[in-house]
C-alpha cells in the first residue's frame, strides 16, 4: 500500500518521521510519501487531495491529510479539540482519511462514492495526526469501516472558491483555481492580472512555451483531474518565462484573489487600444 501523508507541518518538518513510525507500526509493509502544505491551508491540502487522489497511481493508494486550524468553534479549545476526521472513497479505487476542515474536501466532493464522518476522538492530544488518528488510518487501510460515522452531504461542504491562487510551486508558477472552460479570452491575447495591489501584463496561450521568454503567460497547467462524467477538469496557471510569476506579482499567497480581465480598454474613438503593462 502506498500511503500519501499530506499534512502543514512544515517542510522536512520531523512531524512527517513521527506520523510515519506510527503508521509503520500498524501497517509495516506499507509505502510512505509526504507532501508539505502552508500552514492551516486547507485549499492546498484539498488540492493536492484531489491532484493525487483522482489521478493514475498504485492500485492501493490511502491519502491521509491532516490540516487543522481548528476555526469550526472560535472559543476556547477543551484537551486540544479539533475539526473531526472523515473517510471518503473515489470512484478508482483511493481511499481518503483525513480532517474535515475548510476546503479538505472541496474538491473531491462531488467525486467521492462514499463520504463520512468517522467516530474518533476528536481532542485528546495537541499532536492528534500522530496519537490519535494512525490507529482510524490502519483500520480503513485494512478495510474494517467500524468506525464510519454518518454520511456528510457534498451540498454542507464548501465550493472551490473561484479565482484563488491555489498553489505556487518551485518554480514560482501559480495555480489557480480556474478552469481552463471558464477561460474566454483569445489565444495570444494580452491580459492584465492582478492579486491584491500588484498589477502586471501578461499574455493568454493555450500552450505554455508559446510565450517568449520574458513575458507573464496565463495557459492551461499542468494540474487537473477527470470530472465525475468524465470530461477532464484542468486549471490554468501564471508563469513568467525566465523568471518566477510570484514575485513579479508581489509574492502573493495560497488563498489570494486573482483577477483577470482583458488587456484591451475603449478608446476615444470607439475603437479599442493596447493597454501598456503597469
Amino acid at each position: 500500500m502506498l500511503i500519501s501523508i499530506i499534512a502543514d507541518y512544515g517542510t522536512a518538518d520531523p512531524s512527517f518521521a513521527e506520523v510515519s513510525q506510527r503508521l509503520l507500526m500498524m501497517l509495516p509493509h506499507a509505502r510512505i510519501q509526504c507532501l508539505s502544505v502552508p500552514a492551516f491551508s486547507t485549499l492546498a491540502t484539498g488540492f493536492w487531495v484531489a491532484q493525487l487522489g483522482l489521478n493514475p497511481g498504485p492500485q492501493n493508494h490511502l491519502i491521509y491529510h491532516n490540516c487543522a486550524p481548528r476555526k469550526d468553534d472560535p472559543e476556547a479549545r477543551q484537551d486540544n479539540e479539533g475539526e473531526g476526521l472523515s473517510y471518503a472513497k473515489l470512484p478508482n479505487g483511493v481511499t481518503i482519511v483525513g480532517v474535515n476542515a475548510g476546503y479538505t474536501l472541496s474538491f473531491i466532493k462531488d467525486h467521492a462514492t462514499a463520504l463520512h464522518t468517522l467516530n474518533i476522538a476528536r481532542g485528546g492530544s495537541q499532536f492528534r495526526s500522530r496519537d490519535l488518528f494512525p490507529e482510524a488510518v490502519a483500520a480503513i487501510a485494512q478495510d474494517n469501516l467500524d468506525l464510519l460515522g454518518h454520511a456528510l452531504n457534498p451540498a454542507d461542504l464548501p465550493d472551490v472558491p473561484e479565482e484563488r491562487v491555489v498553489w505556487i510551486d518551485g518554480y514560482g508558477n501559480l495555480k489557480t483555481t480556474i478552469p481552463v472552460h471558464a477561460v474566454e479570452f483569445e489565444p495570444e491575447s494580452k491580459v492584465v492580472a492582478k492579486i491584491g495591489d500588484r498589477v502586471s501584463g501578461a499574455v493568454y496561450s493555450d500552450g505554455s512555451f508559446k510565450v517568449p521568454e520574458g513575458n507573464l503567460a496565463f495557459s492551461p497547467g499542468s494540474s487537473g483531474w477527470p470530472s465525475p462524467d468524465g470530461t477532464p477538469i484542468r486549471w490554468m496557471e501564471l508563469f513568467f518565462r525566465g523568471g518566477s510569476a510570484w514575485e513579479r506579482l508581489g509574492n502573493p499567497e495560497i488563498g489570494d484573489k486573482l483577477i483577470l480581465k482583458s488587456g484591451k480598454k475603449e478608446s476615444s474613438s470607439g475603437g479599442t487600444e493596447e493597454k501598456s503593462d503597469p
